[in-house]
C-alpha cells in the first residue's frame, strides 16, 4: 500500500464540514477490521483508509493547521500502513478498571514475544514498535505488524478454510481468535499487490 501524501489530506476546515458524513463510513471500516482476541486484546487491522481517517481525526482533535505539524502526523501514521506481504494492526490492551489495567500492563511485559498470527499451523511472530516497549510496563496501545512472506499469497485461501488465527501465549494472558468472514476478506484484499 502506498503511504498517505500531504496532497491527500484535507484542509482542516474542509474536513470539519465533511466529517459528519465521513465518520460513520470510516468507523464502519474500522469495525469490519476489528478482532477481539479473548477478553482483553483487540486488534484493529490498518489500511490506507483507516490511517487516512486517523490522521484527520488527530488533526481535527488537536486543531493542527501548520504544514510542518500536519506533515509530522502524516509521517507518524504512515508507519501503520502495511508493507507489501504484511499485515499491520493497532493492538489495544483493554481493562475497564484503571487500577487493574495498570497492574496487568506491568504483568504483560514481554507480550511482543508472545503474539502470533498462525497460518495453517505456522506461527508468524508480531513485530512491535520497539519505541513502545519498556522493561517495566507495556503501553495499552501498541503498533505491530506480521510479515507473511510467501504465505501472503495463500492468506485468503487459508482464512476461508478456517486455518488462520491470532494467538497470545503470554504466561499471564492466553487467548486465540480465528480470522474469518469479512475481516479475512478485507485482509486478503490488503495483501494483494497494488
Amino acid at each position: 500500500m502506498k503511504p498517505i501524501t500531504p496532497l491527500e489530506v484535507l484542509p482542516l476546515t474542509t474536513y470539519d464540514r465533511v466529517r459528519p458524513l465521513l465518520r460513520p463510513l470510516c468507523i464502519a471500516e474500522k469495525d469490519r477490521r476489528r478482532l477481539a482476541v479473548g477478553q482483553h486484546l483487540t486488534l484493529l487491522f490498518e489500511n490506507r483508509q483507516t490511517v487516512w481517517y486517523q490522521i484527520h481525526e488527530v488533526l481535527h482533535t488537536e486543531r493542527v493547521f501548520e504544514d510542518a505539524a500536519v506533515n509530522h502526523e502524516i509521517e507518524t501514521y504512515n508507519e501503520l500502513i502495511p508493507r507489501p506481504g504484511e499485515l499491520s494492526a493497532t493492538l489495544l490492551i483493554e481493562y475497564v478498571d484503571a487500577a487493574e489495567r495498570d497492574a496487568e500492563l506491568a504483568r504483560l511485559v514481554g507480550l511482543e514475544r508472545h503474539l502470533w498470527l498462525v497460518l495453517d499451523g505456522r506461527r508468524v511472530g508480531a513485530r512491535f514498535d520497539e519505541r513502545q516497549i519498556s522493561p517495566s510496563q507495556i503501553s495499552a496501545v501498541q503498533f505491530m505488524a506480521f510479515a507473511l512472506g510467501a504465505d501472503a499469497r495463500r492468506f485468503g485461501e487459508l482464512a476461508a478454510a478456517g486455518r488462520v488465527e491470532i494467538e497470545a501465549d503470554h504466561p499471564h494472558l492466553r487467548a486465540r481468535a480465528p480470522i474469518g468472514g469479512a475481516l479475512a476478506a478485507a485482509l486478503a484484499d490488503d495483501l494483494r499487490p497494488d
